[in-house]
C-alpha cells in the first residue's frame, strides 16, 4: 500500500499527536514508511530503474579519483579502471584500493605493557575531579588510539608476463577504457585494451558474505600472458588512506593450501589474528608463487575465467559460490534494494541544479548501503582508514539516520544493535567518571574502548544520537517489539545525560565544562552550554520520557527537572552563539548552532527568527574553506525549517571545496580524507526531509524544495 498525493492538489491535513512535548506528522501512511508526491496521475508509479540507471558511473580514463566499489555493508572491494586493484600504487596514497570487512581487525602486540589508566587526566567538574582519556600524544595514548585497526584482507590485481614482484603498472598500458558501474545490478563492467589486447572484467560482491567474484575475458589468458595477482600485506596501523605495509614480510605468514581442482585457500596469520582467503575457480586454474605473500593465478588455454575469493575465519574453499552464482544473487539483491524503500524523481524539474541533487541522492544511497552493516562505519567506511578504521559515534547519525526516512530501517537496526554489545563498556566509562547510566565513546573499535583524544573525549553530541536513532526506528515500526529492543539503550543514555547536566546555585542546569561542542575549536576546560547540545539535551530527554510512557512507566522526575531548568542558548545581536561563554562563536569549522533547528525539530530553546538571522550571518562571513561535508546538508535543513526552500537548495549545492562530489558519488574533502560518507548520509537526510517534510512542517508537497519544482517521490518518511 502507499499514499499518493498530487502536486496539483493540496496536501492532506496533518494529523498531529503530542506526547511528552514531542509531535509528529502522519501523511497518509507515512509512518509505515511510504509517502508519494507527484505530478503524474494517481496510480502511476515512478520508473525507479530509469531514475537509478541514469546515474550509472562511467569512466574512460585512469585517474586517482576514478575508483569504484562493490559491497554489501559488511564487506567491500574497491577497484581501479581495470576492475581489479592493478594500478593503485601509481596513485597512492590518493587512491585507496582495499578489500575490507567489518571482521578484519588487527592489533599490534602490546609489548610495552601499556595500561589504559596511563591515558587518563583529571578535570574539575563542580566540586569533584573526573578522569578523561585525553593523553593522546603519549606512548600509551598512541597505542590505544591505533589499536585495534582495520586491515586490508588482500590486494587483487591483474598479473601479466614480465610483471615485477611489486606489481606496479603503468596507466599508459591501458587504453580505450570504458568502465561502468551498473547500480541496478550492483556490478562493474570494465573493458579496455592492455598493451593492445582486449580485456573485459566483470566485478561483483556477494550480498551476504565477505566474497568478491570476477569474470575475466581476454585472448591473453589462453597464452598465459595474463592472470590475477593476489598479494597480502602487514597493516601499517596508521591514520590515512594507505593501510598496507609490504616491507615487513617477516611480520606475517601466508601459506597456500590447495583443495579440489580449481580451489584452495590462502591461510593468513598476523600476530594474534588469523583469517583465510578461500579461492574457487575453473578446473584449469594454476597457482604459482611470485615471492613472499604474493601469488599468481592463471588459466592456460582458456580465453575466459571465473574466480571467487571469499574471506572467512576457517578454510572452506569447496563451499565458495561460483562467480555466476554471486552475480545472480547480487543482481536480485540490488533490484530489491532499489524497488523497495524511497525514491526521489527530479527528472521533470527544469532547474539544472535538480539533476545534480538527484545524482548525489542516487549514488549516496548506493555508497551508504555498501558501507553500513553491523558496525557504525568510520568516516571513510570500508574504503580506507581514516581514524585507524575506527567507528566515530558522533558521525553515526550522519551515516545512518537517513535509512528509516528512506524506508530501509533494517539497515540502521543492524548497527544500532551493536550498542547493546558495548553497553557494559559505556556503563564503565560513566561509572569511572561518577555518572549514572552509560556514556558512549566517540572513537572506538568493535570492543567499545574509548580511544584517547584531546578532542574526542570531550564531545557529548554522540550521547543523544542513540535516542534519536531508536526513535526513528520506532516511527518506522511503532510496536512493543521495537520499544523492547531499544528501551535499555534509551534509558541508560538518558540517565547519563540527566546526570551530566550540572546545576548552579540558582538551579539552572549547564552542560560543561569540560566540554567540546560539535564545532570542535573550543578549549574543553573553558567551554559550556553549546547551543546545539542544549537543544539536543532538551529534545532527547523529552523523547526518553515518551519512551517510558509508551512502555507504561512513570516519568523520571530528574529528567523533567533538567529539561525544565536547562540553560538557554546564548543570543548575541539576534543570532545564536555557538557556545555560552567567550569567545561565543568562532567563525570557522562546523557552524554547529544551525543544527539546533534543522537537524533537530523546534524546541522551546530555539526561536526561528533568531535562527534565520543566524543562518544569514553564517552565509555572510563564515570561513567555508574550513567546513566539512555535512555542514551543507545542515544549512539546507535549517533553511527548510525556516521556510526558505530556495536557500535550502542553494545550501545543499553550495560551491565549496568540501562540498564536491566525485563522479563516483563520494564527497571529497582533502588528500587525507579522499571521501567523507557523513556528507553522503547528510545529503540523503536533507533530501528526504525536503521531499517528505517534517513534523509540523508546511502543508504542501515537497516543502523543502521550491514550490514550482515538480518533485515526485515514493517510500519516504517525514523527519521529526
Amino acid at each position: 500500500m502507499d499514499c499518493r498525493v498530487l502536486t496539483s492538489a493540496p496536501r492532506p491535513s496533518a494529523t498531529r499527536r503530542r506526547q511528552g512535548g514531542l509531535s509528529w506528522r502522519c501523511c497518509g501512511l507515512a509512518l509505515l514508511g511510504v509517502v508519494m508526491f507527484g505530478s503524474a496521475a494517481a496510480g502511476e508509479p515512478i520508473d525507479r530503474r530509469a531514475v537509478v540507471t541514469r546515474h550509472n558511473v562511467v569512466y574512460r580514463h585512469a585517474a586517482a579519483e576514478n575508483f569504484l566499489q562493490v559491497g554489501n555493508g559488511e564487506f567491500a572491494f574497491s577497484m581501479d579502471v581495470t576492475g581489479l586493484q592493478t594500478i593503485d600504487r601509481e596513485f597512492e596514497p590518493a587512491i585507496p584500493l582495499h578489500t575490507m570487512s567489518n571482521r578484519a581487525w588487527h592489533r599490534f602486540p602490546n609489548r610495552e605493557g601499556y595500561q589504559y589508566s596511563q591515558t587518563l587526566s583529571e578535570f574539575a567538574v563542580g566540586d569533584r575531579m573526573v578522569t578523561y582519556a585525553d593523553r593522546q600524544g603519549t606512548p600509551a595514548g598512541e597505542y590505544f588510539r591505533a589499536n585495534p585497526h582495520r586491515a586490508n584482507l588482500a590486494r587483487i590485481g591483474l598479473w601479466w608476463e614480465g610483471q615485477a614482484i611489486d606489481g606496479a603498472a603503468d596507466p599508459a598500458d591501458f587504453t580505450e577504457i570504458e568502465q561502468r558501474l551498473d547500480l541496478w545490478a550492483g556490478c562493474v563492467l570494465s573493458r579496455y585494451k592492455f598493451r593492445g589486447e582486449v580485456v573485459t572484467v566483470t566485478t561483483v560482491a556477494a550480498p551476504d558474505s565477505d566474497a568478491v567474484a570476477f569474470r575475466i575475458e581476454s585472448p591473453l589468458l589462453a597464452t598465459g600472458k595474463l592472470g590475477v595477482a593476489v598479494r597480502f600485506s602487514y597493516p601499517t596501523g596508521t591514520w590515512g588512506p594507505a593501510v598496507d605495509d609490504f616491507l615487513r614480510p617477516d611480520a606475517h605468514a601466508t601459506t597456500w593450501q590447495p583443495a579440489a581442482a580449481g580451489a584452495g585457500a590462502f591461510l593468513r596469520t598476523l600476530d594474534q589474528w588469523s583469517y583465510v582467503a578461500n579461492v574457487a575457480s575453473d578446473d584449469n586454474m594454476a597457482v604459482d608463487s611470485l615471492g613472499p605473500h604474493a601469488w599468481r593465478l592463471t588459466w592456460p588455454k582458456a580465453d575466459a575465467a571465473e574466480l571467487t575469493i571469499a574471506f572467512s575465519a576457517a578454510p572452506s574453499p569447496t563451499s565458495v559460490p561460483t562467480a555466476g552464482a554471486v552475480r545472480t544473487a547480487a543482481a536480485a539483491h540490488w533490484e530489491r534494494f532499489w524497488q523497495h524503500g524511497g525514491v526521489i524523481d527530479l527528472g521533470a524539474v527544469a532547474d539544472p541544479r535538480a539533476h545534480e541533487i538527484e545524482r548525489r541522492v542516487v549514488l549516496s544511497q548506493y555508497l551508504t548501503a555498501i558501507q553500513n552493516g553491523s558496525l557504525p562505519p568510520q568516516e571513510t567506511g570500508l574504503v580506507c582508514n581514516s581514524w585507524f578504521g575506527k567507528q566515530h559515534l558522533e558521525m553515526h547519525w550522519w551515516h545512518a539516520a537517513h535509512f528509516p526516512l528512506w524506508g530501509r530501517p533494517d539497515i540502521l537496526a543492524k548497527s544500532l544493535a551493536w550498542y547493546r554489545e558495548i553497553l557494559p563498556q559505556a556503563r564503565a566509562i560513566a561509572q569511572r567518571q561518577g555518572y549514572a547510566g552509560a556514556r558512549w565513546p566517540k572513537m572506538t573499535g568493535p570492543d567499545g574502548v574509548s580511544s584517547p583524544s584531546g578532542v574526542g573525549e570531550f564531545l557529548i553530541w554522540q550521547q543523544p544520537h542513540v535516542i534519536t536513532l531508536a526513535e526513528l526506528l520506532y516511527r518506522a515500526n511503532p510496536t512493543p517489539e521495537t520499544l523492547s529492543a531499544y528501551a535499555e539503550l534509551v534509558d541508560a543514555t538518558a540517565q547519563f545525560m540527566a546526570d551530566f547536566a550540572l546545576a548552579d546555585e540558582e538551579g539552572t542546569y549547564h552542560l560543561g565544562p569540560p566540554v567540546i561542542p560539535a564545532q570542535e575549536c573550543y578549549r574543553p576546560a573553558a567551554t559550556r552550554d553549546p547551543t546545539f547540545e542544549l537543544a539536543y539535551w532538551h529534545w532527547a530527554l523529552s523523547a526518553a520520557q515518551q519512551w517510558r510512557e509508551r512502555a507504561g512507566l512513570q516519568r523520571e522526575p530528574r529528567w523533567d527537572r533538567v529539561v525544565e531548568h536547562l540553560a538557554q542558548p546564548t543570543v548575541r545581536n539576534g543570532c545564536y552563539a555557538a557556545v555560552g561563554v567567550d569567545p561565543f562563536t568562532n567563525r570557522h569549522d562546523h557552524p554547529s548552532m544551525l543544527c539546533a533547528l534543522g537537524v533537530l525539530p523546534r524546541t522551546p530553546h530555539i526561536d526561528p527568527a533568531n535562527m534565520r538571522r543566524t543562518a544569514d550571518s553564517v552565509e555572510d562571513d563564515w570561513d567555508w574553506q574550513s567546513t566539512w561535508g555535512w555542514d551543507y546538508p545542515v544549512m539546507a535543513m535549517t533553511r527548510a525549517r525556516c521556510g526558505q526552500p530556495e536557500l535550502a537548495v542553494a545550501a545543499l549545492l553550495r560551491d565549496s571545496p568540501k562540498n564536491r562530489y566525485l563522479p563516483n558519488g563520494h564527497n571529497y574533502q582533502e588528500p587525507r580524507l579522499p571521501l567523507y560518507l557523513p556528507g553522503n548520509g547528510g545529503t540523503l537526510t536533507a533530501a528526504a526531509m525536503m521531499a517528505a517534510g517534517w513534523d509540523d512542517g508546511p502543508d504542501r508537497p515537497a516543502p523543502g524544495f521550491p514550490a514550482d519544482w515538480p518533485v515526485r517521490c515514493e517510500g519516504l518518511q517525514p523527519l521529526p
